[in-house]
């Protein structure tokens, strides 16, 4: 009995040869389309003077929150500056930025299944809970058969390991609207897609933009294992300096890399409680956001959002 194996490693590292052989020229055009994202997005970071780019992010972080916010943002992208981590920031921000993006692209629709269909919902949970529990090194093995060594394998593996709270917090976010509001809907013939574009998806916005900023954060998280492949950027320079003992140099990259999650957490935070009060302003109870509701389902043009106190 103790010589019994049961060979799941060798199921998998066969399931992965068949898939590599099957699909290469699929996996080819995803990490052409992948890697065409991330030039783009560096080019445009990278390419303007740190000068330009410093004043536009301010300039965000103003709108979003305010001038507290503006002053702090341009401190800390200065003091990335000053320790000549720049353009290895603005690599980590372009690879963030495409994997997250991707990641809510794939997340809130599957979110909205999960909300709208049980069955889909029992399914996709325990897929997320094995995503979620994994260890991310593992992600980058099959990511570096697929798609070599690159920042494709570092994007493919944030996607994988940050959709799972984008996917979650938009289920909660349309389940927890509440009943009366679509039942207002449902009595005066709106269609199940009217319902959802127009009442549950606006209400349910502040906990989808809550999901966003998780799964930024949790990309951020993954820029350094993104380096273990060749992805560079930040992550790249912490693992140069792992392997050459350089203390000063990791301290300076994760500096960095500290800042731009501080940067981006509080943006995309200012967002989402920006979306939260325009939502929860509107109504000031049950039956106020029954009645805004059965008002906006017959007005053609684009809805107000009402929430519940």
């Amino acid at each position: 009995m103790n010589d019994f194996r049961l060979p799941i490693g060798d199921w998998v590292e066969a399931f992965i040869d068949v898939l590599t052989e099957a699909l290469s020229g699929f996996f080819a055009v995803v990490r052409a389309v992948f890697l065409g994202f991330y030039d783009a997005v560096d080019f445009v970071l990278s390419t303007p003077a740190y000068w330009i780019i410093i004043p536009l992010i301010a300039l965000l972080a103003w709108w979003v929150k305010g001038w507290k916010l503006a002053l702090g943002s341009v401190i800390g992208l200065l003091l990335i500056v000053s320790v000549g981590q720049w353009e290895n920031a603005m690599d980590t921000l372009a690879l963030v930025l495409v994997a997250s993006t991707i990641a809510v692209v794939i997340s809130v629709p599957v979110g909205i299944l999960g909300a709208r269909n049980d069955l889909a919902s029992r399914i996709i949970r325990p897929i997320l809970d094995f995503m979620q529990t994994m260890p991310a090194f593992v992600y980058l093995i099959p990511a570096l058969i697929l798609f070599r060594v690159g920042v494709v394998p570092g994007i493919v593996a944030t996607i994988v390991f940050a959709m799972a709270p984008g996917v979650r917090l938009t289920e909660l976010g349309i389940r927890g609207v509440d009943k009366e509001v679509v039942e207002a809907g449902q009595a005066f013939g709106a269609s199940p897609g009217r319902i959802l574009r127009q009442i549950q998806l606006p209400l349910a916005m502040p906990s989808i933009m809550a999901g966003v900023n998780q799964v930024i954060m949790l990309s951020l998280s993954m820029v350094v294992i993104a380096g273990m492949v060749g992805a560079g950027g930040l992550g790249g320079e912490v693992v140069a300096a792992l392997n050459r003992i350089n203390v000063g140099l990791g301290f300076e990259a994760g500096l960095a890399v500290v800042i731009l999650a501080i940067i981006l957490d509080r943006i995309t935070g200012a967002f989402a409680a920006g979306r939260t009060k325009r939502s929860f302003s509107s109504a000031k109870s049950p039956t106020d956001a029954a009645a805004q509701a059965e008002l906006e389902v017959h007005r053609p043009t684009q809805i107000t959002t009402a929430g519940v106190a």
